[in-house]
């Protein structure tokens, strides 16, 4: 496996993982991973209703870097863990994730849209009365909207994670199809010194390409953009480095020979 650190993990201190983190951890070591980063969720202001309640995607961050800092004791001879955290973005919440993000010194923020103007793609209802490409319009277009809101992030998270829930899902799916908009993000990110995760989350879940797709990523490179970390997005033991294999043939084919990891908000880069 030359991919040998996850960047996009949850554990317990998720509101959607039952996971506690050493359980995590012990898995990553079984599969000879060298580094773990934990990035757990926080979305303020994400709507509340019967199954998330007020906070349910909010993480204690205090509880949750006291526990990884004793288990990162207990495993440094074994493998490196990371602090980090996935905001969920939003416009108007661009200073309270300001806040959060510099209130404590995490090695990794991934930037991630699970919310589109207040409404989740997860759900039926977000895709009902317009075409599906409408609807992957909208919430491409919303991820413009929280790059020009805000930037203290190190990767963009999932960019097509739309793409997951839609009625038809990937089928009809490419970067063609929303190039103009693809080419707008791309070269946001890129000018504000930002990178993409390759996330392989959603071929767990039977999808036919990581996110995001290669197209998107094969365009990124050509526009000079040189960072990509690696994550699968497990929210159990099981999806731990999930096709990070395949994740790295298709990384060889899009031109890139690196992938980064990150320390302290820092990239370091390491041959595929």
């Amino acid at each position: 496996m030359p991919i040998t650190a996850d960047f996009h993990l949850h554990s317990s201190f998720s509101g959607d993982s039952d996971t506690p983190m050493e359980k995590m951890i012990l898995r990553g070591i079984d599969l000879g991973l060298e580094q773990m980063c934990f990035t757990e969720h926080n979305d303020f202001d994400y709507p509340v209703d019967d199954s998330h309640p007020a906070g349910f995607w909010e993480v204690n961050p205090d509880a949750y870097l006291y526990d990884l800092l004793k288990l990162r004791e207990k495993y440094a001879d074994k493998i490196t863990l990371l602090f980090g955290v996935e905001l969920g973005l939003q416009p108007h919440l661009s200073k309270r994730n300001a806040a959060f993000a510099k209130a404590h010194d995490y090695d990794f923020i991934i930037g991630s849209s699970h919310l589109c103007n207040g409404k989740d793609p997860y759900y039926a209802s977000f895709y009902e009365e317009r075409t599906q490409e409408d609807a992957y319009r909208e919430y491409f277009e919303s991820i413009l909207e929280n790059l020009k809101a805000f930037s203290n992030f190190d990767v963009y998270g999932h960019l097509d994670y739309v793409v997951r829930y839609g009625p038809q899902k990937d089928e009809g799916y490419s970067y063609e199809l929303y190039r103009e908009i693809f080419d707008k993000i791309i070269t946001k990110l890129i000018d504000m010194e930002k990178g993409i995760e390759v996330n392989t989350g959603g071929l767990a879940k039977g999808m036919r390409d990581v996110h995001p797709c290669s197209g998107i990523l094969k365009r990124y490179r050509e526009l000079g953009g040189e960072i990509v970390t690696v994550g699968s997005d497990a929210h159990v033991p099981e999806q731990i480095a999930h096709a990070f294999d395949r994740a790295g043939e298709i990384l060889k084919d899009c031109g890139f020979r690196y992938y980064a990891v990150y320390e302290k908000r820092q990239p370091v880069f390491h041959k595929l």
